[in-house]
């Protein structure tokens, strides 16, 4: 069945329909290290559905002077899923400003694959560039 990604503003009333239960799920937050998932007015979310079921999603931050993803979700660790949102976020953000991304250690190929650098390392995480084209 085909996945489909979503582009949502980050207090719409569909993003916290679908992303809700995911959202507070432990094994979902354990995931990603127990760090909550942030929203705003500022925020984008990628969303992906597969048959009216969400796979995953990617909130992006726009901030003045950057973009920044720092926290995402992929079920069952989909590296293919995953290079899809990051593709997703390169073609509609890579503009003027940095796009940034905190990557989970793991990821971090994937997201090399998709034109990031990196930035700094840390044990959990990778802070990862995409710069301006």
């Amino acid at each position: 069945s085909a996945m489909s990604i979503e582009k949502l503003h980050g207090t719409s009333t569909r993003l916290y329909q679908l992303v809700a239960p995911l959202v507070m799920s432990p094994p979902v937050l354990r995931q990603n290290n127990n760090y909550p998932f942030k929203t705003s007015d500022h925020h984008v979310w990628f969303v992906a559905l597969e048959e009216e079921k969400v796979r995953g999603f990617m909130p992006v931050e726009v901030k003045d002077s950057c973009v920044c993803i720092d926290n995402y979700y992929v079920s069952g660790e989909n590296t293919t899923l995953l290079s899809m949102f990051a593709r997703k976020a390169t073609d509609e953000f890579s503009g003027e400003k940095p796009l940034y991304v905190i990557s989970h250690t793991p990821h971090a190929d994937t997201f090399r694959t998709c034109g990031f650098t990196v930035k700094k390392e840390w044990k959990l995480y990778v802070k990862m560039i995409h710069e301006p084209k």
